[in-house]
């Protein structure tokens, strides 16, 4: 990390011709949240465009300049550029959203790319913002992609600290990163809370589990590409203490920082691992519970399988009589055995023999 000061040898690059450098009034340009300048830790003035701040800087150069913009025009990010000779591939990732957390160095100047999040509750999700900084010798910007962070509470906290705003920029860095690093907390209760409420979902059988258990997995995989990197990206900086000579007490707010990071990152991914968990016991308990549902079935089916069968033994011992009685009915003068005296006799007996056949042979069958 640089030190506040100007090194020997750094020399501002030329101010832009005034056709170019002087940008339309701040009402028309809302995506300079603020710019202020400070000396010794305190502000000095709160310049209202672009070019004023440029030129108070160039008229005070032991001064900082602490500039805010969100979602900031091309133009705006280009006459940033010219003025504090910013390397043109972190310019070009500061227009674009969506990059990963980083940070590079460009000489004198330091680019971080921080994935910020916050919890909202009546949605139940994650969102995630993006932050892009760019720290030099005596200057510090800012270009947020969303939301979240809410800069405005850590320039609150730096000016009322003024020993600690007085470190110059990379003081603002580590305020930054304290104010992000912070905001994963209440994310990392939120995201608890979810998945205690999915555990009791899953074993309470709601059908519905399964999509928010996919829709937690999918925020936990982005919550971690935002927090693993900074693990990394802290340790680097931390490793170039002695070679830019960081204040001994912004060392000691930077390890802290770190320690945060690395129990938050833990936590993610104990997170990803628990909804992994939580997806397969669900898989299993709906297996289970189609198990259930199919011998369900099958045992209904078994079941009015054995009433058929009864009905169908039944019928048919009904029927024989039936059958031989009709025929007998019919009183043909040629029929065998009807002018007979046992006919009738005989005719009984056929009939029970016939059922009392049947009913031997279904109850063999297990039928009845």
């Amino acid at each position: 990390m640089s030190d506040r000061r100007p090194r020997a040898g750094w020399r501002r690059p030329p101010a832009q011709p005034p056709t170019t450098a002087t940008p339309e009034p701040a009402e028309a340009r809302p995506s300079v949240v603020q710019a202020s300048l400070y000396r010794d830790g305190h502000r000095v003035s709160s310049p209202a465009t672009l070019a004023e701040t440029f030129r108070q800087l160039r008229e005070h150069p032991d001064g900082m300049a602490w500039i805010g913009l969100q979602r900031p025009t091309a133009e705006e990010l280009h006459s940033l550029a010219a003025e504090f000779d910013l390397h043109e591939l972190a310019v070009e990732d500061a227009m674009e959203a969506h990059q990963r957390p980083k940070l590079e160095r460009y000489g004198d100047t330091l680019f971080v790319v921080l994935r910020a999040a916050r919890y909202l509750d009546a949605q139940e999700e994650v969102d995630f913002g993006e932050l892009h900084i760019f720290v030099g010798p005596d200057f510090l910007i800012t270009v947020r992609h969303g939301a979240a962070p809410d800069l405005s509470t850590v320039r609150r906290r730096m000016e009322k600290d003024p020993e600690l705003l007085a470190l110059g920029p990379e003081a603002v860095l580590y305020a930054i990163l304290d104010a992000v690093v912070d905001g994963y907390a209440p994310v990392v209760a939120g995201v608890q809370n979810d998945i205690d409420e999915i555990e009791t979902e899953v074993f309470g059988g709601d059908p519905a589990v399964s999509r928010r258990i996919y829709e937690l997995s999918r925020e936990m995989v982005e919550f971690q590409r935002a927090t693993r990197p900074l693990v990394g990206m802290l340790h680097g900086l931390m490793a170039g203490f002695a070679k830019y000579g960081t204040d001994e007490e912004l060392q000691r707010y930077l390890r802290d920082v770190a320690d945060h990071v690395t129990h938050t990152s833990e936590r993610v991914d104990g997170f990803r691992q628990a909804l992994t968990d939580i997806l397969t016991v669900n898989a299993t308990l709906v297996t289970q519970q189609q198990n259930a549902e199919m011998r369900a079935l099958a045992e209904a089916g078994f079941e009015q399988n054995e009433e058929i069968k009864k009905i169908s033994s039944w019928a048919a011992i009904l029927f024989a009589p039936t059958l031989v009685g009709t025929i007998y009915g019919m009183n043909f003068d040629n029929m065998p055995e009807l002018h007979w005296a046992g006919g009738y006799p005989f005719a009984v007996l056929l009939m029970a023999v016939v059922c009392t056949s049947l009913y031997v042979v279904f109850k063999k069958k297990d039928w009845l």
